[in-house]
């Protein structure tokens, strides 16, 4: 779900969203990110809250293991079919990393998801690509979306923690690809570029509500969301929420630039 990051060949690229503009570069880590997992686990409400997480992780990688696989019936060559299939397998190695550390810290990895699996479909069933472009857009535009997401919760995660999701979220070097592939359709035919900023914009609305659902119906992540455990106690902070998307957005401006469309 989380392969594709903005690639660092191209002109007009930006920094990778995560480098400078998240709460995880903007200062030292302190209070429940200063922890480790033994230590960190020892609030309930802390450890509900990761469970949660690595459940919504979990079967979002499962979910574009499937799509993409679905999506390599799409490819117009045989070597497009493997380098999606490859992208797929990556995903999947991704879900076992994520089920195996709940496992190991003793939650059922199928109660786990559970909670995420509508939400998720839906996005998936609602964003459903008509054509080989289309997948290729999301693959770029709609995960990078989510692992931005993702990414900012990471900040105010134990130490173990934030360092399996961070792990999960590392681009696999699948970015260039749909950049070049985009690019490369756009140039042959400019006018494929206003149907795919179209699909793009659709993409950001549908992640970014599917993002504040999960934050909304999830008490005990989107505390944690707000401040961690340590902010518990302070109540929600809705303008960092607002900055986080803020963020969020400001991200996927970029992206669309890299990928020759407007935002």
């Amino acid at each position: 779900m989380r392969f594709m990051e903005t690639p660092d060949t191209a002109a007009d690229t930006a920094p990778e969203p995560a480098a400078e503009s998240t709460p995880e570069a903007a200062a030292e880590h302190t209070g429940i990110a200063a922890l480790d997992w033994a230590a960190a686990s020892a609030e309930p409400q802390y450890r509900a809250a990761v469970v949660d997480l690595l459940g919504a992780l979990a079967y979002g990688e499962l979910a574009a293991f499937e799509r993409l696989a679905e999506d390599a019936k799409l490819a117009p060559t045989l070597g497009d079919k493997a380098e999606l299939a490859k992208m797929a397998s990556a995903e999947f190695h991704h879900f076992e990393r994520l089920r195996d550390r709940l496992s190991a810290i003793d939650a059922e990895p199928t109660v786990a998801m559970e909670p995420f699996a509508k939400a998720l479909d839906d996005f998936h069933r609602q964003t459903a690509p008509s054509d080989w472009l289309e997948g290729l857009v999301k693959a770029y535009v709609g995960d990078s979306i989510a692992s931005d997401f993702y990414r900012e919760v990471a900040a105010r995660l134990d130490s173990d923690t934030r360092s399996l999701v961070l792990g999960v979220l590392d681009d696999t070097g699948h970015g260039n690809f749909a950049v070049e592939k985009v690019r490369a359709a756009i140039e042959a035919e400019p006018r494929v570029g206003g149907r795919l900023a179209l699909w793009a914009r659709r993409l950001m609305g549908e992640a970014l509500s599917q993002a504040q659902r999960v934050v909304a119906d999830r008490d005990a992540l989107s505390t944690m969301l707000v401040g961690g455990v340590d902010g518990m106690a302070a109540g929600f902070d809705l303008a960092e929420v607002g900055r986080m998307f803020s963020r969020i957005t400001e991200a996927h401006t970029k992206r669309m630039a890299a990928l020759g469309l407007a935002a």
